[in-house]
């Protein structure tokens, strides 16, 4: 029941989200003197509505997002009243109307900030910059376990399991190994791999400790281990010394409110650099999509749809980790941001590059004494547009299937 409570939370919260978005258009609009005639949550027949001034505020049946209407969005609309002429959206600036059009995004992006800028300053704390993402480039700094599995089945030391080499070689958590057998380690990638190169028996360690270099000889065990890089991969005899890996500094860090600007500021930027990255890998992760829905095991890495995000957002309210609700409203308002101002129709982000593609247009006309060429006709732009109406419906139909049949699982 907890979970079903917080994917509706969480489907609620991207409702008021998509929202805002809109009420930023009709905001910007508004304020520049364009004619909002309608703003309206929801899709669907109407369930109630009220008028204040010249716009009409209502709520629909399907709360599936949002609308709002701004008379003459393009030279071709036919919704500009006798009167209005002067104030349809396509006779104003090109700046006030990268300014509306931009707007929405504008919102999910300051949802995105002032959110991370909240949990910078509580405990849960934003990324230690200091701390490499990616944990392959941790350095070589190792807690030691009480034994080895031999077997290659991830599980707690049981009785009859033997001894950890490490801690029998005097190795203590916090050191940090730096050679092996005369090969530098500069990472504990490089350790886990020069292990299993050697074969079981003594091997000669290098390690740190309060900054003094010290040496210790491991009777490395044999253990069965699958390859690494390939969990899945058959199993081989290997060596192993009885060490885990920690991080280099804390995670997370928290901030004062000043520090917590800065510390926001850096956060963006990685989930710049990561959003940008998992738009670019949008196509290859289509057939692993198809897969899921054929019962193939689903990628975690795959895109999902808002059921997905919703589902994911119950789960965390179910364990109580509260931080990556947060985190994940974060993350979902930065891409639906970033998204809508990609250059196409009939996103937000394709309204913005045609006005300054006829901006660009016009002035060079001028500068070479030419006849000023116009708006763009949008009539003309309706099969590319119908495109990709297509293309990112389908993709939508298949994350929300994928969602419904084959959902991604943070927890067993």
């Amino acid at each position: 029941m907890r979970e079903i409570l917080g994917a509706l939370l969480f489907a609620m919260v991207i409702l008021v989200s998509v929202s805002l978005h809109e009420a930023g258009h009709m905001v910007t609009a508004k304020a520049f003197g364009m004619k909002v005639t309608r703003f309206f949550v929801g899709f669907g027949p109407t369930l109630f509505s009220f008028r204040r001034g010249e716009t009409e505020y209502g709520v629909k049946g399907i709360p599936l997002g949002g609308f709002v209407k701004i008379v003459g969005m393009t030279a071709q609309d036919d919704d500009v009243e006798p009167g209005d002429e002067r104030r349809a959206m396509w006779r104003f600036p090109v700046w006030k109307r990268t300014v509306v059009m931009s707007a929405g995004s504008a919102v999910h992006f300051m949802l995105a900030i002032a959110a991370t800028w909240i949990v910078a300053m509580t405990p849960w704390g934003l990324p230690n910059p200091q701390v490499p993402q990616d944990v392959t480039k941790w350095p070589a700094m190792v807690k030691v376990t009480d034994c080895v599995v031999a077997t290659p089945e991830l599980r707690e030391c049981q009785p009859g399991d033997p001894a950890s080499p490490a801690a029998t070689a005097g190795l203590r958590e916090g050191d940090r190994i730096v050679a092996i057998n005369g090969a530098t380690v500069a990472t504990f990638q490089e350790l886990l791999q020069r292990t299993r190169d050697i074969k079981p028996g003594p091997a000669a360690i290098v390690y740190e400790r309060d900054g003094q270099r010290q040496q210790a000889t491991v009777d490395l065990a044999a253990v069965q281990r699958a390859p690494l890089g390939d969990p899945d991969g058959a199993t081989v005899t290997t060596s192993a010394m009885g060490v885990g890996l920690i991080p280099p500094a804390p995670l997370k860090i928290q901030h004062g409110p000043v520090e917590a600007v800065g510390a926001t500021g850096n956060f963006m930027v990685m989930l710049g650099e990561r959003t940008f990255a998992a738009i670019k890998k949008f196509p290859e992760k289509i057939p692993a999509l198809w897969a899921s829905l054929t019962g193939a095991e689903r990628d975690i890495d795959t895109p999902i749809s808002v059921v997905g995000a919703s589902r994911l957002g119950g789960e965390f309210v179910d364990k109580g980790i509260w931080e990556g609700f947060v985190q994940l409203f974060i993350g979902l308002n930065f891409f639906v941001g970033v998204f809508n101002l990609l250059p196409l129709l009939p996103l937000d982000g394709g309204h913005i590059a045609i006005s300054w593609y006829e901006r660009v247009r016009s002035w060079l006309a001028a500068r070479f004494g030419r006849r000023d060429p116009g708006r763009v006709n949008y009539l003309k732009l309706m099969p590319l547009t119908y495109g990709v109406i297509l293309v990112f419906g389908a993709f939508t139909l298949l994350t929300v299937a994928a969602d419904i049949v084959n959902p991604i699982r943070l927890f067993p």
